[in-house]
């Protein structure tokens, strides 16, 4: 059964997030961020991954604390839900539009965190959510979940079309790279005999 459990709580926020990366695409979402939350149900959906995620941060500061402390639960509990990872397929990449927009997701489930984020917005804002959070949430996820994660927007000029061709590629890649291949189900995919470093 690959499913997890984070609670992260700190000064500033109270994360709880549950994953199940055998389900159905299900997302309960509540971090107080709209924004965040249609981001984290595009990534539910098109992942397949049931997620929850309840937080309470300091809205009344800023959005930056909630939205990081929610990719580290959610990264965590990613990272958990693998277990040893055998027989996971590993790697993956996808192309995904949304209208204008057009991104390029890979990913390395691989135990080496690394983030490369080539994404421009073309303003600050999305309504209250500061574009640059966008990138903040990948850092957080990537970083936690133990993944090397390329993000690339190849062109676009809506910014809440960038930004959701990011979830939605994201998505896409870790339903393909977590899900079990048939042809080694009992193998962990790497030379080394671990991803877990």
């Amino acid at each position: 059964m690959r499913k997890a459990t984070v609670r992260r709580t700190t000064k500033e926020t109270d994360v709880a997030v549950t994953v199940d990366l055998d389900g159905r695409g299900e997302a309960t979402i509540a971090t107080g961020i709209g924004f965040l939350d249609h981001m984290l149900d595009l990534l539910a959906r098109h992942s397949r991954i049931d997620i929850g995620v309840k937080a309470q941060g300091d809205l009344h500061i800023a959005h930056h604390h909630t939205t990081e402390d929610v990719g580290i639960a959610l990264g965590g509990a990613v990272k958990q839900a693998l277990g040893d990872m055998k027989g996971i397929t590993h790697y993956a990449d996808v192309h995904v539009p949304m209208d204008e927009a057009l991104t390029r997701v890979a990913i390395d489930i691989s135990g080496r965190p690394f983030l490369v984020f080539k994404v421009e917005f073309v303003r600050a804002k999305i309504g209250p959510f500061d574009t640059e959070l966008i990138q903040e949430w990948f850092q957080a996820f990537a970083v936690n979940a133990a993944v090397t994660l390329h993000v690339a927007t190849l062109y676009g000029t809506n910014d809440h079309h960038i930004a959701e061709s990011c979830f939605k590629g994201l998505a896409r890649a870790l339903r393909a790279a977590i899900a079990i291949d048939p042809r080694a189900a009992n193998e962990v995919p790497s030379t080394k005999g671990t991803l877990s470093a």
